[in-house]
């Protein structure tokens, strides 16, 4: 049995992981990490899990998990986890952090855009972005995997197979982004009560939000030229849920078909991966609870542009889902493993 340890084991990503993990064959939890629950029964947390987790909250010390764990996932606010990790830890156990502090390769733009100083850049460059279908063999090697953002899986992997392609130009690449309020995290604020949110939608962190240095990054790598795009994201009064709208000019005139056929080509063999039939658009009640991603693409020749669009969980493939396939790569367990989520509705 893989022994894995959860730090940030209360927040809803961290809550998420434990979640999937108890259903997981070849894992095992050792350690419920909480700064704010310490000693209080995991259970009286999160009522979900009464008669099923009897254990309590722990602390954050990482070098004592090393020694208990093989893997340490670490769900918690951003440079936490880049001030706890060292050459030790590392050495002794996996870790697959959850927040930005390895995705992003320059350091200047992290600190940049995060406000932080990074306490260990020296492991920038050796972190791996987990995202599984791109990556997947370089995850397989890793010792420190940088799970990525939500926003960014959704977007990389519904603009990827046409930037991959050359077929989209990436100085015109515009996204827009929906989110439940689950992506915000479990911490207390004003605007994420639920009378500031309901029936309301807005968007938020216009031209700034952090996801952008980091889904700017990924597109880059797919495309072979430095890119720059406007990301706005949006929040919405559901629970989970990810919904991207992406449009981009294209460099040739090419139809659906010739589309969708590069898409099924890129993804054919990704189970977590659903392109869908023409002119069945993502919508976030089919993938609640999984770890799909449904998309899909629209090309309109009124403006030469297309329109690539996609749907996820947040929480899961967004997050702890996507987690949890990183682990199983690791480890050289089928990917799907405690994965088989069926999607939920209503």
């Amino acid at each position: 049995m893989i022994k894995a340890g959860i730090i940030g084991s209360t927040g809803y990503a961290g809550q998420e992981l434990v979640r999937l993990l108890l259903q997981h064959k070849e894992a095992e939890i050792v350690w419920y990490g909480s700064r704010s629950y310490i000693d209080k029964r995991y259970s009286d947390v999160f009522g979900n899990m009464t008669k099923l987790v009897d254990q309590k909250c722990l602390d954050d010390n990482m070098e004592e998990l090393a020694e208990e764990a093989d893997i340490v996932f670490t769900a918690t606010p951003q440079g936490l986890c880049a001030s706890l990790v060292n050459e030790d830890i590392l050495s002794k156990t996996k870790i697959i952090d959850l927040s930005a502090d390895f995705r992003i390769k320059d350091v200047g733009v992290y600190e940049k855009w995060y406000g932080l100083e990074h306490k260990s850049p020296q492991f920038i460059g050796e972190a791996v972005y987990g995202l599984c279908e791109i990556n997947r063999e370089k995850i397989k090697k890793a010792r420190l995997i940088a799970n990525p953002g939500c926003y960014p899986t959704c977007s990389t992997l519904a603009i990827y197979p046409l930037a991959k392609e050359g077929l989209i130009d990436m100085s015109t690449v515009i996204i827009d982004a929906k989110s439940g309020t689950s992506g915000a995290g479990r911490g207390a604020k004003v605007n994420n009560l639920y009378c500031e949110v309901n029936e309301s939608i807005k968007a938020y962190g216009v031209a700034s939000h952090r996801h952008t240095p980091e889904i700017e990054e990924q597109l880059s790598y797919a495309s072979g030229e430095q890119v720059v795009l406007n990301f706005t994201p949006h929040l919405v009064p559901m629970n989970r849920g990810i919904l991207i709208t992406a449009y981009a000019n294209l460099k040739k005139e090419i139809s659906y078909e010739e589309a969708k056929a590069i898409y099924d080509q890129y993804y054919e063999n990704e189970y977590f991966i659903r392109v869908l039939e023409k002119d069945v658009c993502p919508e976030t009640r089919w993938v609640e609870g999984s770890n799909f991603v449904d998309l899909n693409i629209k090309i309109d020749p009124r403006t030469k542009r297309v329109i690539m669009m996609g749907a996820m969980d947040n929480l899961v493939k967004g997050a702890a889902g996507q987690a949890v396939q990183n682990m199983n790569l690791l480890f050289g367990l089928e990917e799907q493993e405690g994965l088989r989520l069926v999607p939920m509705f209503p």
